[in-house]
């Protein structure tokens, strides 16, 4: 059986972040999964502005965000599912 591979983002240096946290800080409350979808689009459109539509930067920009979901998923969503197994029993195959 092969060994899934864990993803691993690609962390900026703390400095680095800064410019951004000011930004991201002080969003308006997200309340829907639609705004939620329009921000990381529209952050999608602002990577694409200055590079040309070819396949690597849109690779890049597509797996950038899955890569995100991923590590979201991973920290968050994974911790839940093996908590309810836990609690609720796995399937017996």
């Amino acid at each position: 059986m092969k060994k899934e591979r864990a993803v691993v983002i690609p962390y900026i240096k703390s400095g680095d972040r800064k410019h951004f946290d000011l930004i991201l800080d002080n969003l308006p409350e997200i309340k829907t999964k639609g705004e939620l979808e329009y921000i990381v689009f529209k952050i999608m459109k602002k990577f694409m502005k200055i590079r040309k539509y070819r396949y690597t930067p849109l690779h890049a920009c597509v797996y950038a965000v899955m890569h995100c979901a991923d590590e979201f998923r991973r920290r968050y969503l994974d911790k839940r599912e093996e908590d309810a197994r836990r609690k609720n029993g796995d399937i017996n195959a």
